[in-house]
Formats: structure tokens, sequence, C-alpha cells
């Protein structure tokens, strides 16, 4: 399946998580011990604008995340324009910019921080949230591909052990070193 397609599908399923946070969610503790709501949120808007250029194939820089004042308009806007973006004819062709990694992997790793990080919003603020199951597949496998290197690159922790009755994202989310069923 196109890539901008699964992205589209998991912006769908990112909306309705952003949309219902509130003022009071945002100092919340999330599943990333690292990052509170407020803290997450930026981080992943400023993802969704970086993969804009990796798309297009100019460099990215996540030396440093702004801060999105007006995240609760610039989310939507912001990935509309990644997909879009990713939609484009050989965005997933080539290299992507400065990551050096073939495109349709770095169009991969936006799709992965999209769906990973909005669940993670959906267990900090109180919401459920499961992924396109299209989506899922292909987060499956890149969390499978790229586990080593994303653990190298301090993206992802060690997995976690999953629990016996673990949904399939569940268990995604185990291997990428989160606990599944995280509660603040």
């Amino acid at each position: 399946m196109k890539l901008s397609v699964l992205l589209d599908r998991a912006r769908d399923h990112a909306l309705p998580v952003i949309a219902n946070i509130g003022d009071d969610d945002l100092t919340k503790p999330t599943p990333r011990a690292d990052y509170d709501v407020r803290a997450l949120l930026d981080h992943l808007l400023h993802v969704v604008v970086e993969f804009q250029k990796l798309a297009v194939k100019q460099d990215a820089d996540f030396s440093h995340t702004p801060s999105y004042p007006d995240w609760r308009a610039q989310f939507p806007a912001e990935t509309a324009k990644l997909v879009e973006a990713w939609g484009q004819p050989g965005a997933d062709e080539g290299i992507a910019g400065s990551m050096n990694m073939p495109a349709q992997t770095v169009g991969g790793l936006a799709l992965l921080d999209l769906t990973i990080h909005a669940s993670d919003l959906a267990q900090a603020t109180g919401q459920r949230f499961e992924p396109d199951t299209e989506v899922l597949a292909e987060v499956a496998g890149l969390v499978a591909q790229m586990g080593p290197m994303a653990q190298e690159w301090n993206v992802f922790k060690a997995p976690v052990e999953a629990p016996a009755d673990a949904s399939p994202f569940e268990r995604v989310l185990a291997d990428t070193g989160r606990n599944p069923r995280w509660s603040a």
C-alpha cells in the first residue's frame, strides 16, 4: 500500500487523540519518561514538520525541538501537509536528505512516530487508541527491521515482555521498549 495512504490512515487515528487533549492534560507524564504531554506534542509536531522536508529530499533538523504554541491548529494542518508531501511522485524513492537512508524507510519512520506517539498521548490522557490494521502491519515490520538501530540511537528502549494476552499492537509497543499497558 502506498505510504501516503498509510500516513493518511495514521493521521485519521491520531487526530481524535490530539483533539481530545485538554489544557489540564499538558503536564501529565507519558510512557516516554523524558516527555510530559506538552513536550511530546511538541516533539511529534516537530517530527511531522521535519519529515515533510525529508519527503522532498531536503535536510531535516532534529537538533532541537521548538515549542508549538498553536499545536491544536497546527497538528491537523501539518499532518495534512505530511501526507501530501509523501504522496508526491518520487517522494518514497531514492535517499531522503540528511538521514542518508532510503526514502521509503524514512517515510516509514514518520508513520511509526505518528502511530506510536499518538498511542503514547492516548495512554497519557486516558484515551483509547488502536491503529489501522494495515498501518499496524507496516509499523510492526519497521519496528522489527529498525529495532537494533533504533535502540542504538536511543529512539527505542530495549524490548520488554508483552503480557501473554497482548494484542498485536501491544506487542509492537513492547518491542519499542514501552509498557503496553502503561498508565500514569
